[in-house]
């Protein structure tokens, strides 16, 4: 996850700009679900809505094409689902109907994670990366959330200047101080909550999960098909846990574990980004030997460019002044992607006096939608969702312990969030269990810096019979990127177009694929190297 969405923008890997822009199991959770799922479900009334009506689709908030084909429409639900009198909102959902509708099966679900990324436009992106065999059985079908986007967007009243990448996600002090950070995560609550209006306590993970059925029978449709990654792996889990005999053939990638949502979700970080570490040192050791020749020697240079930065900050025009903490941001950021490696270094060498600066990608202006949606809607969903502890000496402890264990992102993981200052969500996190048909894919990769591998095992755990697991010997954020083929790519393909899946949990090794031989390559239309970051 990412700032604005750090796991948002979702799609497996570095390829269009937007798609890129990302509890031991409760038991006695039969009675639990019975509160979860059957009262705020059931207090609304559901009537068979009337059909949509489809209209052209609006511009893309982070600037990529919209497919001539795709049409969309605003479908009403309720704000609250507990509420028989419940407010509505609008939720703007997207479709690109399949060529072939003699084939067609139903409809096929997309989220771009975050959570906060915009997603009206996925089907843009994913019509160029399906094979035909699955375009031809599905209409393409995305939605902007709750809170997100074109959908009754949040704001936490803030423009971008006040809202450093570096602090949205808490990177502590050099000497690892966090009191800067206490301070930040008080006065940004504070202002999500007086500016989030009446819709703040709503935009969470449940009731998204809730309008997804809406959108299910706004469309006429007895199932969905989904397919999604990061947080989207968690918005699919509560989904087929709320709704299992709606769904039809589920993925989910690069899982969020249920035991984690949402404050040891992060903790992970810090021990992941050690993990991923080996294959960035060996990228650079064999293609741009002079920023170390050996993993030790590259993270001293690191550590020492970090230290440098801190004490004078280099600005990338047009885009920001860049500190220790930013510069460790940035890597992080890469280290998402193996095909970012070359992006990442690039910079290093420019804030080192040594390279021209990185392209600069300047925000896309959409009247209506703030500025600060991004990080608005994030943290209403993530502190919406589950509580985390206000202990404030907890944060301390933990960034103390990560920074002497895992040095790359100086604890960071392990910080405080805004969410240590929100009040307590208005219901229980949804039971992630196995109850429903076995019918979810689960695609994951090994040394995923974002959603580590301890997630996708919790979340393997909870669901049971239900799911099967493809472990990818691997490191991006993302196995579903057809750029960087392996057993998982065609896993999901087989799963969408015929239902085949695995007779059980099975594991591989990245397929060939060519190699990277210089430290630029051609973008993919309308790529950035680091969307998240504006660069």
């Amino acid at each position: 996850m990412l700032v604005a969405g750090w796991m948002s923008g979702y799609a497996g890997g570095p390829t269009v700009d937007q798609v890129r822009r990302s509890l031991p199991v409760l038991l006695g959770a039969v009675v639990l679900a019975s509160l979860v799922t059957s009262v705020p479900a059931q207090a609304v009334s559901e009537t068979t809505p009337p059909p949509p009506t489809w209209t052209t689709c609006p511009p893309d908030p982070a600037g990529n094409p919209v497919d001539p084909r795709l049409r969309c429409t605003k479908i009403s639900v309720p704000l609250d689902y507990s509420d028989s009198h419940s407010p509505t909102i609008d939720i703007a959902v997207s479709r690109l109907a399949t060529a072939k509708p003699e084939l067609r099966r139903g409809i096929l679900l997309h989220n771009a994670g975050g959570p906060g990324g915009v997603s009206l436009n996925l089907p843009s992106f994913y019509v160029q990366i399906y094979p035909q065999d699955v375009l031809d059985r599905y209409d393409l079908v995305s939605f902007d959330p709750r809170g997100i986007g074109y959908s009754a967007p949040v704001t936490c009243g803030r423009t971008p200047a006040q809202l450093p990448r570096a602090k949205t996600l808490p990177f502590p002090a050099a000497n690892g101080s966090i009191e800067d950070n206490i301070t930040f995560a008080r006065d940004l609550a504070r202002d999500c909550l007086a500016h989030g209006g009446r819709e703040l306590p709503y935009i969470t993970t449940a009731n998204t999960a809730r309008d997804m059925d809406r959108i299910r029978a706004a469309l006429g449709e007895r199932k969905i098909s989904y397919n999604s990654g990061s947080y989207g792996s968690y918005l699919g889990a509560v989904y087929a846990s709320l709704f299992p005999d709606r769904t039809d053939r589920v993925v989910i990638d690069s899982n969020v574990g249920p035991s984690s949502v949402w404050q040891a979700q992060w903790r992970l970080w810090d021990r992941a980004a050690e993990v991923r570490y080996g294959d960035f040192a060996k990228w650079v050791i064999a293609n741009d030997p002079a920023l170390g020749t050996t993993p030790d020697q590259l993270r001293a240079n690191m550590f020492a460019m970090a230290d440098k930065l801190d004490k004078k900050p280099v600005e990338i025009p047009g885009f920001m002044l860049v500190d220790g903490n930013t510069f460790r941001l940035i890597y992080f950021a890469a280290s998402y992607y193996t095909a970012a490696f070359p992006g990442f270094t690039g910079i290093w060498h420019f804030l080192n006096g040594e390279g021209p600066p990185p392209t600069v990608f300047p925000p896309v202006d959409i009247p209506g939608i703030p500025a600060d949606n991004g990080t608005a809607s994030q943290l209403a969903v993530v502190c919406g969702d589950a509580r985390s502890s206000h202990d404030i000496d907890q944060y301390r402890r933990a960034v103390r312990d990560d920074r002497a264990r895992y040095t790359l992102l100086n604890g960071m993981g392990a910080n405080i969030w805004p969410c240590a200052f929100w009040p307590d969500p208005k219901e229980p996190l949804v039971p992630i269990t196995d109850h429903g048909p076995n019918n979810i894919l689960m695609v994951q990769n090994l040394r995923d810096p974002a959603t580590p591998y301890e997630g996708a095992l919790d979340m393997r755990h909870s669901l049971g019979h239900r799911a099967r697991l493809v472990t990818v010997n691997g490191g991006n954020h993302g196995v579903y990127n057809p750029t960087v083929p392996s057993c998982g790519v065609t896993a999901v393909n087989q799963f969408l177009a015929a239902g085949t899946l695995p007779s059980h949990d099975i594991s591989c090794d990245l397929d060939p694929a060519p190699q990277v031989t210089s430290l630029t390559r051609a973008p993919f239309a309308g790529e950035q190297q680091f969307p998240l970051l504006g660069i």
